[in-house]
């Protein structure tokens, strides 16, 4: 088994301006919304520690998110991939959310580290 870096990318839940009230409702019922990445950051296993020491790091940065998505990216004969080579991912990781694409490609989670499921 290759080494792995970890990717991740934080979102954000609100409700679209152009909403309708059908939206809002689902909205402070917990569901619906739109996703915004806010914040992205890869790491090694012996970078990132537990859970909540992610959650600790990512408050430091002052950011409000709901939603982070986890990514593996592989490494090449026994090397870790390094945060260069995590550049381009990440890129594709935030373009997939703004773009509205499928993420059931990651690993998702909310901030007490509950996995969730997008779709039905």
């Amino acid at each position: 088994m290759e080494p792995q870096r970890l990717l991740f990318v934080f979102l954000k839940v609100s409700l679209p301006k152009d909403h309708k009230d059908e939206e809002a409702i689902n909205f402070h019922s917990g569901q619906g919304g739109e996703l915004e990445p806010i914040m992205c950051v890869d790491k090694t296993l012996d970078e990132l520690g537990s859970f909540a020491d992610l959650v600790i790091e990512s408050e430091s940065m002052e950011q409000n998110w709901q939603i982070v998505l986890v990514a593996c990216l592989s490494g090449r004969n026994g090397v870790f991939p390094t945060s260069d080579e995590a550049t381009q991912p990440l890129k594709m990781m935030v373009e997939t959310v703004e773009k509205g694409g499928n993420l059931s490609n990651f690993l998702a989670f909310d901030k007490k580290g509950s996995p969730i499921q997008f779709g039905n």
